[in-house]
This record gives C-alpha cells, structure tokens and sequence, in this order.
C-alpha cells in the first residue's frame, strides 16, 4: 500500500512521534493506522526504557483548580533537564497531567498511571508518558499527585517560579470573594516562601515535640556552659527552644511576612475574616517543590563530550 503524506501527517497529530518515525510505523503495518499508533507506542516504551536509569530531578509543579474552587489537584512531573522543562509541549503534558489528577480516584502513584488516559483514548497515563519520553529523548517521571475537595469552602492555587513551586491552600469559609481569595493566595506565598509543616501547633504530634525535644535537651548537655546542671534544669531552658521551633514549622504561627506589624498568619487571617464578615479557617495546605529529595547528578558535560570524541 502507497503511504501518503496525508496518512503520515495523520498519524504525527495522533502520535506526536516524529515523521520518519510515522512513516516507518504505517510502513512496516501496510498502512494501517491502528497497527502504525501500536508500532509507534511498542517503539517508544523501548526507548523509554533505555532512558529510564537516568536521574529526572529537574520539572514542574502545576495546578488545577475547578472554577467554584471545590476541587484542586497539584503533580509533579520530572525530566532530567531545566531546558525540558521549559518547552512547550513538555508543559502541554504536565498541565494535561493536572487535569488527570483533578479528575482521579486513585490512592497512589501506581494506581494513577495504569488509569486510561483521558486526553487522548486508547492508552494508559503510564503509555503517554512512555511516548513523550520517546518524543522529547530525555527520562521524565510522574513523581507524585494530590488531590484535595472543599464542601465547605474553598480551594487555592499558586505556582511560584514558573513551576519550581506549587501550593495549594483548603479553607472553610462561607465567603469566595475576591478578598478571601487574595487573602489565601497570600497564605499560599508565604507556604512557598517559609516551608512550614504543619497548619498550627495543635496539629504537631506528641511523638514529634518528644523527639524534637530531645534532641534540643543533647544539644544542650553537650555544652560545655550547661556542664553540672541538673536535667529537670536542661529540660527546662529547652522548653522556651522548643515552643519556637514549633512556631517556625506552623503555619499560623509564623510571623507573616508581608506584615508590617510583625502580626503571624493566624492573626492576618482573622483580620480578613473580620473585615469581610465571615468565617474563614485555613484547615490544610500541600506544598510541592521540583526535585526535592532527588539526589541530583553532578554533570560534566566537558568530560562527557571528551568522551564521546575519543
């Protein structure tokens, strides 16, 4: 069967492989395009998995947010460069990614990528990712998903960098204002900003103020300046240390850092409620950063070229 330059623009549009790569794919299927997008997906799980040792810690954060606020779903996707990371149709997917995760009932990572694909029929989120892994030519990664709903009030959103951050703030409110919004996109700034790991302190378990605690308490025996002094005394110096650390890692705690007045973040969400005439309560908060936690390669790309010149 003649392949024309029709049948192969067809299949670049479905696929989004590259041309010769259409043209051999309807080639070696006698032109069938059911048969050509299987030959084109086989291939490219091939070179995915050639690619699959190499480390992905560069990426995006993205969001999405339903348009009464009640639904929002936060992913991060991964690819091994900062020029990636950039490209158009690598943030085309990662936003189409976003949109799976808003629309998902998977509890985890695996769950979510053996679900269909719903931005084009006929693959999984797993296969998608494999053919733009065969497309763009570097390892990429659905790292991690989150989705949170809001029955009683709302949901924000806020990307910092260009997607090197992303947050999203929960609050019960009984208001969806501008102001209320602005207020908790506030919040969301100074999540990004301070990286706090709790709402407030009534949320930090016993188990971590008692290791937290004790650790202070050998910091401060090794001291040569506390030598001699009883332990009910350590203890006590530690407590006031302590109860500022919590601070440091509780949201409404912290000292807000748009604030004038050195108010902390409960306080300014009180101000906003009052000025507004409702109630609003900040009840979770979910932060993402790019790569945190991967252990990045060291690149010598002189040594590398070097290499491949010899």
């Amino acid at each position: 069967m003649a392949i024309t330059a029709a049948m192969v623009k067809e299949l670049r549009e479905m696929s989004g492989a590259g041309m010769m790569d259409c043209k051999k794919a309807l080639t070696n299927t006698d032109g069938d395009m059911e048969k050509a997008m299987e030959f084109l997906r086989e291939n490219g799980l091939a070179k995915a998995a050639k690619k699959a040792g190499r480390i992905a810690a560069e990426g995006l954060v993205c969001t999405n947010v339903s348009a009464d606020g009640k639904v929002a779903s936060m992913v991060e996707v991964n690819s091994e460069t900062d020029f990636v990371a950039k490209n158009d149709v690598f943030r085309e997917f990662v936003e189409q990614v976003a949109a799976q995760a808003a629309d998902t009932d998977s509890a985890d990572i695996d769950a979510f990528l053996a679900e269909d694909w719903k931005a084009e029929a006929g693959m999984t989120v797993n296969e998608k990712l494999a053919g733009m892994i065969a497309k763009i030519g570097e390892n990429m990664n659905i790292r991690r998903f989150v989705k949170l709903t809001a029955e009683d009030g709302i949901i924000v959103s806020y990307i910092h960098a260009a997607g090197k951050i992303g947050v999203l703030v929960k609050a019960d409110t009984d208001n969806d204002s501008d102001e209320v919004k602005e207020c908790l996109k506030n919040v969301a700034m100074q999540i990004a900003a301070m990286s706090p790991k709790y709402v407030s302190t009534a949320d930090v378990s016993e188990e971590y103020k008692k290791h937290e605690l004790e650790i202070l308490v050998a910091q401060a025996k090794n001291d040569p300046k506390n030598a001699g002094k009883p332990d009910n005394i350590i203890e006590k110096m530690v407590t006031g240390r302590l109860n500022k650390e919590l601070k440091e890692v509780c949201l409404l705690e912290q000292e807000y850092v748009k604030a004038e007045n050195k108010e902390n973040v409960g306080k300014y969400v009180e101000s906003v409620a009052k000025a507004c005439g409702c109630s609003l309560k900040v009840v979770d908060f979910v932060r993402y950063e790019t790569g945190e936690g991967i252990e990045k390669k060291n690149e010598d790309f002189a040594a590398e070229v070097a290499a491949q010149m010899k």
